[in-house]
């Protein structure tokens, strides 16, 4: 109501005769300032001039932060927990699929990335270096036996390693049978270029992404 108010207040004298113009009535300026009004502000055809012009509050819509919304949308496309992997059977191998052949190629590629994780693995190459990559490497692909273990029957098994689990391998045999064995209280072995690796399976029992990441002792677990 503050500008209807300035225009409605006359003109000083002095400036009426500096720029020509003389004060309108009280009715006239009144009027002036309701069609002014009118013409210059946009408003829902509801409401009325006065009812827009008086101080009411106003309640906005909420939008929530777009930090909270984010973190809606991550908890949204969380994968599967264990269970439900365990449940839908995610991590089975179909008995159609559990042949020695089919794998060959997983273990001429793992046998490459050992190669390169390690620098070529020549006879120059420091066993103990060797070793702290290998306690990191991912054994996917590799082929394993078995050289001692408490249960007798699981010893010579060997195979490509197909999965690892923080308490089992599970390997295809030659003979295409899918075996699953224990880390505790079993020892494998590992031969690539020449080095052979004895892989104590009481201190392997991690998953392969822990053990990428995990800092070991400059003794390691591991006879080369």
């Amino acid at each position: 109501m503050e500008a209807e108010a300035l225009v409605r207040a006359p003109i000083p004298r002095d400036l009426e005769k500096v720029l020509g113009i003389e004060s309108q009535s009280r009715l006239k300026a009144e009027a002036f300032t309701q069609a002014f009004l009118k013409k210059s502000i946009q408003r829902p055809s509801k409401h009325d001039l006065k009812s827009m012009l008086s101080h009411k509050a106003v309640i906005l819509g909420f939008n929530k932060p777009k930090e909270e919304q984010s973190k809606g949308s991550r908890r949204r496309a969380k994968g599967l927990n264990a269970r439900q992997k365990s449940e839908m059977r995610v991590f089975d191998i179909k008995a159609e699929q559990q042949r020695y052949e089919l794998f060959l190629p997983l273990h001429q590629l793992w046998r490459r990335y050992i190669t390169d994780l390690c620098g070529g693995l020549t006879s120059s190459s420091s066993p103990q270096s060797v070793q702290l990559k290998l306690l990191r490497a991912d054994f996917h692909g590799a082929i394993i036996s078995v050289v001692r273990s408490k249960c007798p029957s699981y010893v010579g098994t060997t195979g490509i390693l197909v999965q690892e689990f923080r308490h089992v391998f599970k390997i295809i045999t030659k003979e295409d049978k899918l075996k699953v064995i224990p880390k505790r209280n079993s020892v494998f072995e590992v031969e690539i270029n020449g080095f052979v690796l004895h892989i104590y399976g009481n201190k392997f029992e991690q998953r392969a992404s822990e053990r990428s990441s995990k800092k070991y002792k400059a003794k390691g677990t591991m006879d080369l």
